[in-house]
């Protein structure tokens, strides 16, 4: 097939889902066209090396990328992320239709800032069956003291239009499939697509001694956590049940975040020796640090919208065969259940953290094996890249056969060339 994606981010932005799916639907023999934007995440300021321009295309065994301009939100506060989205919405449009005119089906990456180019794309590509993949609903985290709430609610109506437009609506845990409903889409045409992680990079690994000496100190059970230590983990949590435990078992936090001086706070007063902090490391070096930890924490507060969502790290941490103590509600907690590849608690207890902590440690190593041998299996089953690509290639297909029944792709393009030449 011809494919269009459209996504915010692309590599080398760490846009890893549609990065890694348009390489490897080239692979696998489709045409593939990508329009994106020039590579500013996170900074909000082009990467060095590059240049913003209005004609910027490559071309890559069966992979276009064509980037267009779109404003630089700098500091990224409400207004400049507004200005970004809109900007990327209107280059998106001028260059979209053209670009995207004879392919026979389009997938658009939506996470928030996608809205409004997604929006104003599907009414100017007509009949092109569209793959709608949404990673997450709008919280309407971006409201400030400038703004009553009428940004977010331009947010939400624009997403919420792509919903009910799209032909097939993919969605990355399954209670995020209510809440798309929800918002008025057919329930029929909603699908589940679990997101993958870079297969590259999380596999099942031996500890180095380096990592080991980073990791431990003695053979005493070490819970690690690895990653941000932000508002939305509720870090302190985890903190307040090491510290209940005291010599049974050592928190090992790595990685760095906007709590992290809380975080450290709180250990601190609590006098936690057993709670440890290792400086952010690279992510080639994590399947060697999880093999030297005996479980992976997996942190997420009891708010609504986490229990809807599935951390990335969930998927590597799986792949690398590594179990996992699950601090989480709805899909997280849901997954790792399914799968017997750990333990679970309700988010935001620390007592009842604690009580799965004393479990992990006094759970013996060859059961702990086996947990994450469970866990390598469902995520090569449900999660792996192979999996994921296959669903979404069938929902494209679908797509196609959704809005064109009866005819061939040799009779869509036919159709697409026409409207493209008028």
């Amino acid at each position: 097939m011809r494919i269009g994606i459209l996504t915010y981010h692309f590599p080398p932005e760490p846009a890893f889902i549609p990065g890694s799916l348009a390489e490897e639907l080239a692979a696998r023999g489709h045409e593939v066209r990508v329009l994106t934007g020039f590579p500013d995440y996170p900074g909000g300021h082009v990467y060095p090396g590059w240049r913003q321009r209005w004609r910027h295309e490559t071309h890559n065994r069966g992979l276009t990328v064509r980037r267009v301009l779109r404003y630089r939100s700098g500091d990224g506060d409400p207004r400049g992320r507004a200005a970004s989205w809109l900007s990327f919405a209107g280059s998106a449009a001028l260059v979209g239709r053209r670009l995207f005119a004879d392919v026979d089906a389009l997938y658009v990456y939506q996470p928030p800032a996608t809205a409004f180019a997604s929006a104003a794309l599907l009414r100017l590509l007509g009949r092109v069956p569209v793959v709608l993949h949404v990673p997450d609903v709008w919280t309407e985290e971006a409201r400030d003291g400038s703004d009553d709430g009428r940004w977010a609610a331009r947010v939400r109506a624009a997403m919420i239009r792509t919903y009910r437009t799209a032909t097939v609506v993919a969605v990355t845990a399954p209670s995020l499939r209510d809440a798309v409903v929800a918002a008025g889409t057919d329930p029929d045409r909603v699908r589940l697509v679990l997101n993958w992680t870079e297969e590259r990079i999380f596999q099942p690994t031996a500890a180095s001694t380096a990592a080991r000496r980073l990791v431990r100190r003695d053979e005493r059970c070490v819970v690690m956590h690895a990653g941000t230590i932000g508002a939305r983990q509720g870090l302190t949590t985890a903190v307040r049940a090491a510290a209940a435990l005291g010599d049974t078992m050592d928190l090992v936090l790595v990685g760095s975040g906007a709590e992290e001086q809380r975080v450290r706070g709180l250990a601190a007063e609590l006098g936690a020796d057993n709670v440890r902090f290792v400086e952010r490391r690279s992510p080639l070096d994590m399947p060697e640090l999880y093999a030297a930890a005996d479980y992976q924490l997996i942190m997420l507060r009891d708010l609504p919208e986490l229990h809807r969502s599935v951390p990335a790290k969930l998927p590597a941490v799986l792949s690398c065969g590594v179990p996992v103590v699950a601090s989480a509600g709805g899909d997280t907690a849901a997954l790792v259940e399914r799968a017997r590849a750990g333990l679970s608690c309700p988010p935001g207890d620390w007592a009842s953290l604690a009580d799965r902590f004393w479990l992990a440690a006094h759970i013996p190593p060859p059961a702990r094996v086996e947990m994450g041998r469970r866990g390598r299996e469902a995520y090569l089953r449900e999660m792996s890249l192979s999996a994921g690509v296959d669903r979404v290639e069938r929902l494209l297909r679908e797509a196609v056969a959704a809005v064109r029944p009866g005819e061939s792709v040799a009779e869509v393009r036919s159709g697409a060339q026409r409207i493209k030449l008028s």
